[in-house]
């Protein structure tokens, strides 16, 4: 394939994934733990602990994301999602505290694309863990910008290592952005370009209007 006719694919936001997106097919594989509410006939090559044809109700172990949501029913409770412990409540105050201080990379490194896959599970919990990514974005998001401002013609890898997925996407469309700026102030190029995140936008509106 030639690498020019590649155009990268954002990843989608909410419960639904966007399987054009490269980050999203890898967050699909991220595993978690699970615990069967009944018995599931032949799917025993699932728990690689045990050797039985069959899975038994109450068997705990970790399944990738794909699969659990395949497998899960809200009419009848069939598997039931354990949160992954950074968005449990003892991480959400954290978050709350003061959510530049998280290593997101570390703990994810897609905290905010899984933690919004979290909400396609019923859980008391959604409205809460829905308001920490929110809060947790937003109270992150300057820094990031503002580092991806502040960094030209410099080595950035310091400045990424501790984002997640979707800060990191948000840091190169700045870095972009800057980039381009400066060519123009400086007379390397003849025109500003709208941002790829502005682009996106505008093509995701005109197939909403479509639509």
């Amino acid at each position: 394939m030639d690498a020019q006719s590649y155009h990268p694919v954002s990843p989608g936001v909410g419960t639904e994934e966007n399987f054009l997106s490269l980050d999203d097919i890898l967050l699909s594989h991220q595993r978690h733990p699970v615990r069967t509410e009944c018995a599931f006939p032949r799917l025993g090559f699932l728990d690689r602990s045990s050797d039985s044809e069959d899975l038994p109700e109450g068997t705990k172990m970790e399944l990738p994301l794909w699969l659990s949501k395949g497998l899960y029913e809200r009419k009848r409770r069939v598997l039931s999602v354990e949160l992954p412990k950074v968005y449990k409540e003892g991480w959400r105050t954290v978050f709350t505290a003061d959510p530049n201080v998280v290593n997101l990379h570390k703990m994810g490194p897609y905290y905010y694309g899984l933690g919004s896959q979290m909400l396609h599970f019923d859980s008391p919990e959604n409205p809460d863990i829905a308001q920490t990514l929110l809060q947790t974005f937003i109270g992150r998001f300057r820094r990031v910008m503002d580092s991806s401002q502040n960094a030209y013609n410099e080595d950035t890898s310091t400045l990424v290592e501790r984002l997640d997925c979707l800060e990191k996407a948000l840091f190169r469309s700045g870095q972009s952005g800057l980039n381009g700026f400066q060519s123009w102030e400086k007379g390397r190029a003849s025109q500003l370009t709208a941002s790829s995140l502005v682009i996106n936008y505008r093509k995701r509106k005109m197939a909403d209007v479509q639509a």
